[in-house]
């Protein structure tokens, strides 16, 4: 981790600052690491105001950096891991404009939430080009773990914990285990979070799916029913209600799982949901790509499946009505050549996943542009409202005193066109291979420091710190 010099000042002058309750023309002055202060572009405070650089952002919006808040960097899952590292992952990140991660710490079962850890701090330490937190995948509740869940939420090491009714086997909890977990959060301020798809189910289709010769990677979707989506999130948030506890959704993909959550919000239920850009602008009809060889749609297997495109609309809407309150990417790339290919002939064995954390903040204000939300609505759910669920705000996901200098001077009359040849991430496609966005981030902060400038990385390795977090500030 590098600290920067605590006397350097910058200024950011010019720019259209975006945060999610305001906009306005102001100059930033930073200090140190830190935001020191906002005035209004040509006021006499600005104008006073010395440094020892000065950034132009004349014409471009003055945006926190943001913070994605699933990711899984160097991840093991199906006999291989995940391809991008913490270095190539967190440097792609902040290409895209995204300044904070927080990726998930995997328990093994039969092992402590401390093991699990212990395992990601090494991975990440030393690793990140940008700030960064750890989720704790909880796969083996028991006694000695709910004890833990008490300590790393005091010490704020991890204060959300995910559980799965997914992937029996490998992460799947049952629905007691799943309880004892959520009291144990209710009672400690930690936030539960889930992948709702009934898992047990699930496994029945995908055998009965290959025993009638269906291998093709359309399958994957076509097996991981929506309907088994909506009764894992209608099932957790029953559990959640039951244990008094706070639940967050993670990658809703169908609108019937969305629903659920509307009908729970309505009713006032701490209840919140996530969705993610594949969700958004990929669907079924990228699952069914054949290619050259019958195997293109293998590049959009991930967990929840992507959905036919009529909801998209849906998931829309949710984000406008803040039924859905985040997006996150749920970034977990493996490359087509040597990894996706393990599932050549069994969609089964087709690692789970999608590239994308370079992406989203430029998807996002693509949505602007087409408007399907607002610029400050695109700020709230990709910055601000991610800091906030995971205890990190206001030291992020904002620009205001006080504040880290997390600071992206974005762009949005550029134009670039997304491409696997030009990307940053470490897997060899991209899912959004072709489409034109409007929008790039042009010069990158990281707590004070310029990591990307007209494109020339100027980051490095081992300048990401660890963040500990509060608990949701959603809840107090």
């Amino acid at each position: 981790m590098t600290t920067r010099d605590p006397n350097a000042r910058t200024v950011i002058r010019g720019g259209l600052v975006i945060t999610a309750a305001d906009e306005l023309h102001a100059d930033v002055l930073i200090e140190g690491e830190r935001v020191a202060a906002l005035a209004t572009t040509g006021s006499a405070a600005a104008e006073a105001w010395t440094a020892d650089t000065v950034i132009d952002a004349t014409g471009h919006y003055v945006i926190p950096g943001g913070v994605d808040a699933h990711t899984h960097m160097e991840l093991p899952f199906g006999g291989t891991a995940a391809s991008d590292t913490f270095e190539t992952g967190t440097r792609a990140a902040a290409w895209g404009g995204t300044t904070t991660i927080v990726d998930f710490a995997v328990q093994p079962v039969g092992a402590s939430l401390r093991e699990g850890l212990d395992a990601w701090h090494a991975k990440a330490d030393g690793n990140c080009a940008i700030d960064y937190a750890f989720h704790t995948i909880v796969s083996d509740v028991n006694d000695g773990v709910l004890k833990e869940m008490d300590a790393l939420v005091d010490s704020g090491e991890s204060t959300s914990f995910k559980l799965f009714m997914a992937y029996p086997g490998v992460f799947y909890s049952d629905d007691g285990r799943i309880l004892r977990a959520m009291q144990r959060g209710a009672a400690n301020g930690g936030l539960i979070m889930m992948h709702a798809e009934n898992g047990i189910a699930i496994d029945v289709l995908v055998e009965q799916a290959l025993a009638a010769g269906h291998t093709a990677p359309r399958y994957h979707g076509e097996v991981r029913r929506e309907l088994l989506e909506a009764e894992a999130t209608h099932r957790a948030i029953k559990l959640a209600q039951v244990a008094g506890s706070p639940l967050y959704v993670v990658h809703v993909s169908a609108a019937s799982a969305l629903a659920e959550l509307a009908q729970a919000r309505d009713a006032g239920l701490n209840v919140f949901g996530e969705t993610c850009p594949q969700y958004l602008f990929l669907s079924t009809d990228n699952l069914a790509e054949t290619g050259a060889d019958g195997f293109e749609g293998a590049k959009y297997v991930c967990s929840t499946p992507l959905r036919p495109r009529e909801h998209q609309a849906a998931l829309w809407r949710g984000l406008r009505a803040n039924d859905l309150q985040v997006v996150s990417t749920d970034h977990c790339p493996f490359c087509f050549a040597g990894q996706k290919e393990l599932g050549r002939g069994d969609f089964s064995k087709i690692p789970n996943g999608l590239p994308g954390v370079e992406n989203r903040m430029d998807l996002l204000h693509q949505a602007v542009v087409d408007g399907h939300i607002t610029r400050r609505r695109w700020i709230e759910i990709a910055c601000t409202t991610p800091a906030r669920m995971f205890g990190l705000h206001p030291r992020k996901g904002t620009i205001t005193p006080g504040a880290d200098a997390d600071i992206v001077v974005y762009d949005p009359t550029a134009v670039q066109t997304v491409s696997a040849a030009t990307h940053h991430m470490n897997v060899d496609y991209s899912a959004y291979e072709g489409r034109q966005l409007a929008g790039r981030a042009r010069t990158v902060l990281s707590r004070g420091t310029v990591v990307l400038d007209d494109g020339t990385w100027l980051g490095r390795a081992g300048h990401g710190a660890f963040q500990r977090r509060d608990t949701c500030q959603y809840l107090t």
